[in-house]
C-alpha cells in the first residue's frame, strides 16, 4: 500500500485532503511545517507528498532541492495563489505536478491514480534518477541542443501564442508539445493530439470541427469537435502539411478569429484554445510544394522550435537507452543493462528513426539477450539482412553514397533500396530499418513517380492507410 504525506499548515485543509486520499486506500500522515514533514519523514518513507508552498518555517520549494527525496518520493506542490513563476520553477525543479487550492476530489483522485502506476521509487535511468539538467516534463537530454530546447519551451510556455514544433519523424515532437502544455497556465485542461495524416480527408473537417445531426449520411447524432472538446486546453496537430488544403483555409478563420461552424450548421461556435502544429517536413518547402497555405504557415510559425534528430545528440544515446531499458524492466521484472561494445555501436549508428527507432532497437536488444548484459546491437543491417541474404542466396544491393550528398537523398536509397530487397514486404523493411509502417507511407507517397517508375514503383506504392481516430503518441 503506498503512503502519501501531506505538508499544510491550515490543519482544515491538510484534514481534508488526508480524508480523501485515504478513501482511495492510501495511507497518510499530516505535517503542518518542514520541520515535521521531515521527522514524518523519517519515520516512514512517503511515496507521495502534498507539500504546500507557504509554510511557517519556510518555502515548500525546499523539499523540492532534496534531490535525494526526489528520488525516493514524488512531490506534487500546492499553492493557493496561482503564482505561475513559482509553479513552472517547481516543475523544473523537479516537482511531477502542481496544485491550485481549493483542491477539487476528482482532481485529487485522478493525480493519485495516474502517479501511483509508476512510483518515484521505481523509476531511473541504469537504477538511479535523471539529474535535473537531463529530465524536462516529459523529455530527457544532456546534449546542448536538447537543452536549446528546454530554454524555448520554458519561455513560451507560459504564454498563450502559437507554436510551430518541427523536426524528423521519431524526434518527439509530440512530447514535447505535451511538456509545453503540462509547463502553461492551462494545464488542467485538456490536452487533445490528433495526427492530421491518419485522419480520411472525408472525416478531417467534422473531426475537427464536429457536425450536426443529419448534416451528412451516417451524422445519427451531433458530435463536438476537437476544437470544442479542447476548449481552454491545447489542441496538438501533428503532420499539419498533410491536412487539405481547403480545410487549412478553415482552421486559419479559427487562429484568427476563435470561431468555427460545425459540419451543417449556421451558428458560430466560439473556442478558447491554444494550438500547437508540428510538421516532420521543412515549412519553407511545403509552402513552395503546395502542402501548406503561406499565410497559415506564418500564422502558425509565431514561436518556431525545432526537435533535433538522434544523430545530432549522441551524447543523449546513453541516457534515452537506459530509460527504455528501466521502462521494460518494469513491465517484464528482469534488469538488464548494455555492453559499452554495443553502446558504441548504437553512438556510431545514423538512426533515421530517431528515438522511436532507439526505442525499438532497445526493445528488440532487451528480448534477444540471453544474459543481464546486452551484447547484441540488433541494428538494422545485421542480423535481418544476414537471414535474407541466406534466404535468397544474394547480395544486398550497392549503394553509392558521395561526400557532400544531402542526408535525405542518403535515405531515400537507403530505404528504397531495402525495401527493393525485400521484394516490396513493408514490415520486413520496416522491421530492418527499426522505423514504424506509417513513417514507410509518408517517406514513399513523398517519393512517389516520377521518382519511382517500372517494378520499384509497383513493390513500392504503398496501400492506402486505413482512416483512425485521434490519436495521443509520438
Amino acid at each position: 500500500m503506498s503512503h502519501v504525506l501531506v505538508v499544510d499548515d491550515e490543519r482544515d485543509t491538510a484534514t481534508t485532503m488526508a480524508m480523501l486520499i485515504a478513501s482511495q486506500g492510501y495511507t497518510v500522515a499530516t505535517a503542518g511545517s518542514l520541520y515535521d514533514a521531515r521527522r514524518q519523514m523519517a519515520l516512514q518513507t512517503p511515496d507521495l507528498v502534498f507539500c504546500d508552498l507557504k509554510l511557517p518555517d519556510g518555502s515548500g520549494m525546499r523539499l523540492l532541492e532534496d534531490v535525494a527525496l526526489r528520488a525516493r518520493s514524488d512531490i506534487v506542490l500546492v499553492t493557493g495563489h496561482g503564482d505561475v513563476e513559482s509553479s513552472i520553477q517547481a516543475l523544473r525543479l523537479g516537482a511531477v505536478d502542481y496544485l491550485l487550492k481549493p483542491v477539487a476530489p476528482r482532481q485529487l483522485e485522478e493525480l493519485l491514480s495516474r502517479l501511483h502506476r509508476v512510483p518515484a521509487r521505481e523509476r531511473g535511468l541504469h537504477g538511479g534518477s535523471a539529474r535535473d539538467d537531463e529530465c524536462f516534463g516529459r523529455l530527457l537530454g544532456r546534449s546542448p541542443s536538447m537543452h536549446r530546447v528546454f530554454r524555448q519551451i520554458e519561455r513560451v510556455a507560459v504564454t498563450g501564442v502559437t507554436v510551430l514544433l518541427t523536426g524528423e519523424s521519431g524526434s518527439g515532437k509530440e512530447l514535447a508539445a505535451s511538456t509545453l502544455h503540462d509547463m502553461s497556465p492551462r494545464r488542467h485542461a485538456p490536452f487533445l493530439a490528433v495526427n492530421c495524416g491518419a485522419i480520411s480527408p472525408n472525416l478531417m473537417e467534422s473531426e475537427l470541427f464536429g457536425h450536426e445531426k443529419g448534416s451528412f449520411t451516417g451524422a445519427d447524432r451531433e458530435h463536438a469537435g476537437l476544437f470544442e472538446r479542447a476548449d481552454g486546453g491545447t489542441l496538438f496537430l501533428d503532420e499539419i502539411t498533410e491536412m487539405p488544403l481547403e480545410l487549412q483555409v478553415k482552421l486559419l478563420r479559427v487562429l484568427e478569429t476563435g470561431s468555427f461552424l460545425r459540419v451543417g450548421a449556421t451558428q458560430l461556435r466560439h473556442c478558447n484554445v491554444r494550438l500547437i502544429a508540428a510538421t516532420n517536413r521543412e515549412p519553407q518547402r511545403a509552402v513552395e510544394e503546395g502542402r501548406l497555405r503561406e499565410d497559415l504557415f506564418y500564422r502558425l510559425n509565431v514561436f518556431p522550435i525545432h526537435l533535433p534528430p538522434l544523430r545530432a545528440r549522441a551524447e543523449d544515446i546513453e541516457l534515452l537507452a537506459g530509460h527504455f531499458l528501466q521502462a521494460i524492466a518494469r513491465q517484464e521484472g528482469v534488469s538488464r543493462r548494455v555492453s559499452p561494445e554495443v553502446l558504441a555501436q548504437w553512438n556510431a549508428y545514423a538512426w533515421p528513426g530517431n528515438v522511436r527507432e532507439l526505442r525499438n532497437i532497445v526493445h528488440r536488444a532487451y528480448v534477444m539477450a540471453t544474459d543481464t548484459v546486452i551484447v547484441d546491437a540488433c541494428l538494422p543491417g545485421t542480423e535481418h539482412v544476414r537471414r535474407s541474404v541466406a534466404e535468397h542466396h544474394e547480395d544486398p544491393p550497392a549503394l553509392w553514397v558521395q561526400v557532400g550528398m544531402r542526408w535525405d537523398e542518403i535515405q531515400r536509397q537507403v530505404t528504397l533500396a531495402t525495401l527493393e530487397h525485400f521484394d516490396g514486404h513493408h514490415q520486413r523493411t520496416c522491421d530492418a530499418l527499426g522505423i514504424s509502417v506509417k513513417t514507410l507511407y509518408n517517406w514513399l507517397r513523398e517519393w512517389s513517380p516520377p521518382q519511382l517508375t517500372g517494378r520499384r514503383q509497383r513493390l513500392m506504392t504503398p496501400p492506402e492507410a486505413p482512416a483512425r481516430g485521434t490519436a495521443a503518441t509520438p
